[in-house]
């Protein structure tokens, strides 16, 4: 077996793990505040990467720390607004909607720069809108609540990735990671404490739930792709990485019993067509963590 294809299978490992955690997440909501169940998760996620990145965090300087505190509240954007969107919203729309970080973030990357945005951005975006429409509207024309905050994760995670892109070729990958998911913990945490019963009530279930999470979905999702990445191409990690959406609503169809309709299937291949056009839109290499620090 070639390194590449042992690379595909790592990162569709990962993927997989990664559409697992919405309905997971949902249902785990019912008995925890979301920013508490965010700042356990990423809490447990730091503890391995600190002992993982022990000596990438002691070569680090103060502005790389500087660039992960950035970059982390992004991250924490992320998935602030996803977990609280997931109380108001479907697994399934969760996942797709998510998805839109990779269509928004070439045109986020482009505007940053202050270049126009390429026509495969832009019919990336045309595409992905078409298929929001479809999926969040309802008969009213009105997008649910969850819906929104959704959409607003997938712009923070759009802006974490073209972040990360920014400074991430310039420092140790593992340490800026590290950092990242310290400041998301941080945050939660205060989140938690100013907007929700604080400390939580926290069964030992949720609070296994948080660890699996923090330690499968986050830290070793992220060491296992900041590994083998390098070992694949762009195009290949791109395909790879489209999947997560659909593992994400299989998994919600098989474990919550969740359903589309054939205005919500149709959205969905339109997101999905969107986020393939926008990411494999050149040959250029993939940054060692850019789509990885977004579950």
């Amino acid at each position: 077996m070639s390194r590449q294809l042992q690379a595909d299978l790592a990162l569709a490992l990962v993927t997989f793990i990664w559409g697992g955690t919405f309905v997971v997440v949902k249902n785990e909501l019912a008995s925890i505040g979301p920013m508490a169940f965010v700042a356990v998760r990423f809490a447990f996620a730091f503890i391995v990467m600190a002992v993982l990145a022990r000596r990438s965090l002691a070569r680090m300087d103060r502005h790389s720390v500087k660039a992960g505190a950035l970059i982390g509240v992004f991250l924490f954007g992320g998935y602030g607004f996803q977990t609280v969107g997931l109380a108001h919203t479907t697994a399934s729309n969760a996942a797709f909607i998510t998805g839109l970080c990779v269509v928004l973030a070439p045109l986020f990357s482009r505007l940053w720069l202050g270049q126009a945005p390429s026509h495969q951005a832009l019919l990336g975006v045309a595409l992905a809108t078409a298929g929001l429409g479809f999926l969040s509207l309802n008969e009213s024309l009105i997008p649910s609540y969850g819906d929104l905050l959704v959409l607003a994760c997938a712009a923070s995670f759009a802006l974490h990735i073209v972040a990360i892109g920014r400074y991430a070729p310039r420092m140790d990958p593992l340490g800026l990671t590290t950092v990242q998911i310290g400041v998301v913990a941080l945050a939660g945490t205060g989140a938690a404490a100013l907007t929700e019963p604080f400390p939580p009530a926290m069964g030992m279930g949720t609070l296994g739930v948080a660890l699996v999470m923090g330690v499968v979905a986050t830290a070793f999702a992220f060491t296992v792709q900041n590994r083998v990445q390098v070992f694949t191409t762009p195009t290949h990690t791109a395909l790879v990485l489209s999947l997560e959406p659909v593992f994400g609503a299989l998994s919600a169809h098989l474990l919550a019993g969740e359903r589309l309709g054939e205005r919500q299937l149709l959205g969905c291949a339109l997101i999905l067509a969107g986020m393939l056009v926008a990411e494999l839109r050149s040959a250029k290499p993939c940054p060692s963590v850019p789509i990885a620090a977004r579950r």
